[in-house]
């Protein structure tokens, strides 16, 4: 089914929130709002872990474009179907993979997006970065599968290549997914999970893991990541016979689109304010700039996928592009901090990995 598209990004409707600056300025309190509140920095420094530093690279973290064949509304890459031009080049990509090759310490390849199957040489950096022993991450919408002819044998391609596959679908229910991602996307969704599990995902003794990612609909933190892992694996199995490994709970990010949702429902002040609340220092040490490395579609260094949305460059000053990529000089560098990463040290925290505590 064809999905109609719920928003357009906002670059495409020339939104002010497009210019990741504005975004920090708004972030601050400097811009749209009149709230301020305690800076970060400041936050973890009262708990004596200012500043943070990164300790190592284990995770080579992709963009590897922002084009995708969904706008959903929450969206913190502000992906979409206008995003053509933002999409990595197989060159930047053949850096990637002399980097992944050269750094022993690189276990796992995280591609994501936009829908990272739509970069052309998707599939050749997949089977090269298995080719180097490197787990791949492929963070698939699910609906890219039933989008094209061209993708329908995907299942089958990341299953040959052992490529772990981690998931969006906002709910168990198509009321609830299609609001955050546009009319039809549930139906896409189940029907491209059975594809999974017909090519061994989810199953047993399969080796192949298929995780879920979940996104609160609205300006509220998730639930237990455990409870609602339970619930949708009763549910998806009871509805449509549908198996999954595990289940991601992830905060939405003051960022982007969903930042525009805040201002726009006069909820950023409430949200921001939970978030600060709810904040728990026990999250730093498993927070995933700690041993990731983000990598922007034109091939600029950041610490988290966050980070880079917002244009927040990793602090090595010399080593900010994959040209420029000096391990020494990035290893133990301070993470680039701001208002946004109250998102991921809020309750039990927030990681590319779902809950941290």
């Amino acid at each position: 089914m064809a999905i109609k598209q719920k928003t357009k990004s906002l670059s495409a409707t020339d939104n002010k929130l497009s210019d990741t600056f504005f975004q920090l300025q708004v972030l601050n309190g400097k811009e749209l709002v009149d709230a301020k509140f305690q800076g970060f920095a400041d936050k973890i420094a009262e708990a004596g872990h200012r500043p943070l530093k990164n300790e190592t690279i284990e995770i080579f973290q992709i963009n590897i474009g922002k084009l995708c064949n969904q706008t959903c509304a929450h969206c913190h890459v502000d992906a979409g179907p206008d995003k053509k031009e933002e999409n990595m080049s197989k060159a930047t990509l053949e850096r990637c993979l002399e980097i992944i090759a050269a750094v022993p310490s690189i276990t796992t390849v995280d591609i994501t997006g936009g829908a990272p199957e739509m970069n052309p040489h998707f599939r050749w950096f997949v089977e090269e970065c298995t080719k180097l022993g490197k787990q791949v991450i492929d963070r698939c919408n699910l609906t890219i599968i039933m989008a094209n002819k061209k993708y329908h044998d995907m299942p089958q391609f990341l299953a040959k290549n052992k490529v772990q596959v981690v998931s969006s679908l906002p709910y168990f229910s198509k009321s609830r997914t299609d609001s955050q991602r546009g009319d039809g996307v549930f139906e896409d969704s189940i029907k491209a999970l059975k594809l999974l599990n017909e090519a061994g995902y989810g199953k047993e003794g399969t080796g192949l893991v298929l995780d879920l990612v979940y996104n609160p609909s609205g300006a509220f933190l998730p639930g237990s990541q455990e409870q609602l892992q339970g619930e949708f694996k009763r549910q998806l199995k009871r509805k449509y016979d549908i198996v999954f490994n595990s289940l991601y709970a992830i905060t939405n990010l003051p960022i982007a689109r969903f930042l525009d949702y805040l201002i726009e429902t006069k909820n950023y002040e409430e949200y921001m304010q939970t978030l600060i609340e709810a904040y728990n220092p026990g999250t730093i040490t498993g927070l995933m700039c700690r041993n990731t490395i983000s990598v922007s579609w034109d091939g600029f260094l950041y610490d988290c996928d966050f980070n880079q949305m917002l244009d927040l460059k990793v602090s090595a000053k010399d080593s900010q592009h994959l040209d420029t990529f000096d391990l020494e000089k990035l290893l133990n560098r301070n993470i680039v901090l701001n208002q946004h990463c109250y998102g991921c040290t809020a309750g039990a925290g927030s990681s590319c990995g779902g809950e941290i505590t």
